[in-house]
């Protein structure tokens, strides 16, 4: 069949088009070394290296000592295409392979392979392999297993080729002394041997109410690796991992943890049917194998003598440091001191630390987010404190620092660690910035020397003659009329102080703040705790009932409506009035919003506090 001129200058045509769309993977050329972690002396395995371009010769292996290599490399080539986004790409490796046998027991280590790829020599990564002597015939005793005091199994049941040393379960801990509160790493193992086909495991972990747990994360696909015990080469594989930090001194017991695991049985088939016979030849069952470890001894020294105020319960190796929103504000501005404590240790279980802030200052439970992670078996990562606090009064401050002491497990001495201390410097807000709850002020720091600012000299007593009689005199006549003028002046006071009691609305606009505040403190713990819908009743409480005291509204009268109308008349800027507008209708709504609840509390808790402390400076 002939194909016509036009028809071989278009499919040429397409061709082109498709080639011009095909781009050739852009990364970096790579040559990557792979081998089992474990081999047996004697036994085969592979060893093999891949480039990531198909631009690639002059492939070199390194010098293999103690390793025997029976073939290789066999070259093998593969390419593969991709379409994302309409755009095409393509991508070649090649792959050198080699079969080894190792020849010494030991740890082999196998320097990089080099080749020349897109014009540059690179080398791969090293290996390092372990191998393991030949594995020993099992000798069992008539009816036990040799093995099963000596790793820790026990309680091996069932009809199975599977016996106390085929498949049992291993605890271990990495250390049996420890100090109180210092971590330790209780590992669950699995070994097998090659023959058994392990189909399921279980187990039921016992209450460890000596130790607080926590499990460390493992990767869901799990792998086995070869490892030599008892004279017999396993499968091994790490079923569980957890970090138990010991709640206080003396000898402690990790209990014996059952396992249930299910092992794959072939059945011989002994019918006499040939059809039987030939479509049920390899026939398989399961069985429950009930194991067990060993229960564990570790010994718990208590904390030496040398506590301070400063220790919150602090185990292992941690830092500590600070930062300030800011160092000058105006009064009834909201400041936050972030305290960064970060190391490794029992973070999870440190108290919160205290910064002793001055007395006048409006005082915030401390926002804590924890950022730790299990790894290499330890806790490790951070814990962020933030410090909420309002100055009341215009003055210069000093924010100490925080004195942060811990146990170091490695000298087996306290350290302690500090941040940073801060001078503050507020200034007058809008109206003279002093707070409308307060009649007059005095700076608490200047209390400290009461009862010293006042001392007592004696002089000496002298009589002399005035020339002229006392009684009668003008001095006579003052003297008596000053105490019925100062009486009279009482009594106005007085009354003045019962008239503004009798005013309600007086005293709930002075009161307004500071009610506000502890309810706010309130909603806090509720938060804390978890308790969501008691929480936003709290906050809504607490808004409702700042704004009602505050702008003098009934409660009859109380809404959304009258509370924007009273905000406006008293000259509020419309952007204060839309955040309190839209923290309130928050309020209302995330009370019943599905998502993060933990969050969502923590914006709304904070947006509270800086509304109430704007309207505070606002409204004199």
């Amino acid at each position: 069949m002939n194909i016509s001129d036009k028809t071989k200058r278009l499919f040429l045509s397409v061709m082109v088009i498709m080639l011009a769309g095909v781009q050739a993977v852009a990364e970096d050329a790579t040559l990557t070394a792979q081998a089992p972690q474990a081999v047996v002396v004697g036994e085969q395995f592979r060893l093999t290296y891949r480039v990531n371009t198909g631009d690639a010769k002059e492939f070199r292996a390194p010098d293999m000592k103690n390793i025997n290599i029976l073939t290789g490399p066999v070259t093998s080539t593969s390419s593969s295409t991709q379409i994302i986004n309409g755009k095409v790409s393509s991508s070649t490796s090649i792959t050198y392979t080699y079969v080894a046998v190792a020849t010494q027991e030991g740890d082999i280590e196998i320097d990089g392979a080099t080749i020349k790829a897109n014009g540059k020599q690179i080398t791969s990564n090293k290996l390092t392999i372990k191998v393991l002597p030949p594995d020993r015939t099992s000798q069992r005793q008539s009816g036990q297993g040799q093995g099963s005091a000596q790793s820790g199994q026990q309680n091996v049941s069932g009809q199975s080729s599977a016996s106390g040393d085929d498949l049992f379960m291993l605890a271990t801990v990495d250390k049996t002394t420890v100090y109180e509160q210092e971590a330790l790493l209780l590992t669950f193992k699995i070994y097998k041997l090659p023959s058994v086909d392990l189909r399921t495991m279980s187990n039921k972990m016992p209450d460890l109410k000596n130790f607080h747990v926590q499990e460390v994360e493992l990767p869901q696909q799990k792998e086995f690796n070869l490892e030599h015990y008892n004279g017999r080469n396993y499968q091994t594989m790490v079923w569980s991992q957890y970090v138990l930090f010991p709640q206080h001194s003396g000898d402690l017991e990790i209990p014996a943890t059952p396992f249930e695991g299910v092992v794959a049985q072939r059945v011989e088939n002994r019918s006499n049917d040939v059809f039987d016979m030939f479509f049920n030849s390899n026939r398989y069952v399961e069985v429950k194998k009930d194991l067990s470890t060993r229960n564990i001894k570790i010994k718990v020294k208590p904390l030496p003598q040398g506590k301070s105020s400063a220790f919150y319960g602090g185990v292992g190796d941690f830092n500590i440091s600070s930062t300030i929103s800011s160092t000058d504000v105006t009064a009834n501005d909201a400041v936050t001191v972030r305290v960064i404590l970060s190391g490794t240790g029992n973070l999870k279980l440190i108290k919160t630390p205290e910064i002793k802030f001055p007395q006048d200052f409006d005082i915030y439970d401390p926002k804590v987010e924890n950022k730790y992670s299990i790894k290499g078996g330890r806790q490790t990562g951070n814990k962020v404190y933030e410090y909420l606090v309002i100055p009341r009064h215009a003055g210069q401050y000093t924010i100490p620092a925080l004195e942060f002491q811990y146990f170091d497990t490695k000298s087996g001495t306290y350290k302690t660690v500090k941040t940073d201390e801060y001078t503050l410097n507020v200034a007058k807000g809008q109206g003279g910035g002093e707070s409308q709850t307060s009649v007059a002020y005095v700076n608490k720091e200047d209390l400290k020397f009461v009862g010293q600012d006042v001392r007592f000299h004696s002089t000496p007593l002298t009589l002399r003659s005035t020339g002229s009689e006392f009684f009668g005199s003008f001095l006579f006549w003052l003297c008596l009329a000053i105490p019925p003028v100062i009486l009279l002046v009482l009594v106005i006071i007085s009354r003045k102080r019962i008239a503004d009691s009798a005013n309600v609305a007086k005293v709930r606009v002075k009161k307004a703040s500071s009610v506000a505040t502890k309810r706010l403190k309130v909603a806090r713990k509720l938060m804390k705790e978890g308790k969501k819908n008691e929480f936003y009743d709290e906050m809504m409480r607490a808004l409702s009932g700042y704004f009602g005291d505050k702008l003098a509204i009934p409660v009859s009268e109380l809404s959304k409506e009258n509370i924007e109308a009273e905000l406006k008349r008293r000259n509020v800027s419309e952007e204060p009035v839309k955040q309190v507008i839209g923290l309130m209708d928050d309020c209302e709504f995330a009370r019943y919003a599905p998502g993060d609840d933990t969050g969502r509390m923590d914006r709304l808790y904070d947006e509270a506090v800086n509304v109430i402390g704007q309207i505070e400076n606002t409204i004199k």
